[in-house]
């Protein structure tokens, strides 16, 4: 048996920030306005304080199994992918499966890939079901980043929205489904996407909320997040391409053989780019990130399931899904609907 996509849903939280409350709140940005909006992002959701990322995550799935009428018996194993996690130990999977009243005899498995963490669990969730014999996998990525955000990281505030996204992936004859993985990391870029402290390594202390300004004049600290723009929009530029060749050859495909293509949704102009390096004609590139922001892990399945309700992904489809960010790692697959 082969493993596919199933179904998608996505659920967002409530309260919005917009762009309006975005030069409210940072009139100087008004002189950078121009190049601010070539991101792609109109408005965002953002998560309440007192949620967590498991909570998003459990709306979610809980949207999506009344959606697509799925019992919580039939799942046989639940990914969970995320930045934050409820407790040290045990793993927030454990959690949600309580939340979610899933089955005694389903397996739990958490993981932290941020940005490419959709494909890095489509890869799981595939080798469980051709592996083992699953059935049906649930692959919930949720994103609570806002969180982490300095209130006055200006850079970060326009670009980044929370969501988590409920991806169901089943077994189904051969011939369709998900097909080969690309993977790659370079790890001595890991301190372009960063929260320093608060882990193993750099646990909390006073000088962690000491405020410094990056080189652009963003105001952040190291028990804040961090991202290097310019390093990240060099590290896509360089690796998605590279990714998606790679992937093509194995797959033994071209471009033309490709009906859509989906990039994690980091920034517009940055998959402008990606898209006119590659030759990939504009209507065979899908995004949707207006209204959203970067969701991080939770990008390509929302964009997915916009494609799917727009007809703009349709059954038969071929479709290129390409995740990068965070580590800094890659990953991309192909996925026939």
């Amino acid at each position: 048996m082969n493993a596919y996509i199933k179904a998608i849903d996505y659920y967002l939280p409530e309260k919005t920030f917009s762009n309006d409350d975005f030069f409210n709140q940072f009139p100087e940005a008004l002189v950078n306005k121009d190049n601010l909006l070539k991101i792609g992002v109109q408005n965002r959701h953002i998560i309440d304080t007192n949620q967590t990322a498991s909570d998003l995550a459990v709306q979610s799935a809980t949207k999506f199994f009344t959606e697509y009428n799925v019992l919580p018996d039939e799942i046989d194993f639940l990914l969970f992918c995320s930045l934050e996690l409820d407790y040290y130990t045990p793993a927030t999977s454990c959690v949600i499966h309580k939340q979610l009243n899933l089955r005694e005899n389903c397996g739990v498995l958490d993981f932290n890939h941020g940005c490419s963490g959709y494909v890095y669990g489509l890869s799981v969730a595939k080798g469980l079901i051709e592996s083992t014999g699953l059935k049906n996998v649930l692959l919930i990525t949720s994103s609570s980043l806002t969180k982490k955000i300095h209130p006055k990281d200006k850079s970060s505030r326009f670009v980044f929205g929370d969501g988590a996204a409920t991806t169901l992936i089943s077994a189904r004859e051969p011939n369709k489904g998900i097909g080969n993985f690309i993977f790659g990391t370079d790890g001595n870029g890991a301190d372009k996407i960063m929260v320093k402290d608060g882990g193993g390594r750099n646990p909390l202390k006073e000088e962690s909320f000491i405020d410094f300004a990056d080189e652009y004049g963003n105001i952040t600290n190291n028990a804040s997040f961090y991202m290097n723009g310019t390093g990240v929009f060099l590290f896509g530029v360089k690796s998605v391409p590279k990714a998606v060749n790679e992937l093509l050859e194995k797959e033994n495909k071209t471009i033309e053989d490709i009906d859509l293509f989906v990039f994690h949704q980091a920034n517009l102009f940055l998959i402008n780019t990606i898209t006119a390096k590659l030759k990939i004609p504009e209507h065979k590139v899908f995004n949707f990130m207006g209204t959203v922001g970067n969701t991080v892990s939770s990008t390509i399945p929302i964009a997915l399931n916009e494609a799917i309700k727009c007809n703009k992904a349709k059954k038969g489809d071929t479709i290129v899904v390409v995740g990068f960010g965070v580590g800094l790692s890659w990953a991309a697959t192909t996925i026939t609907l």
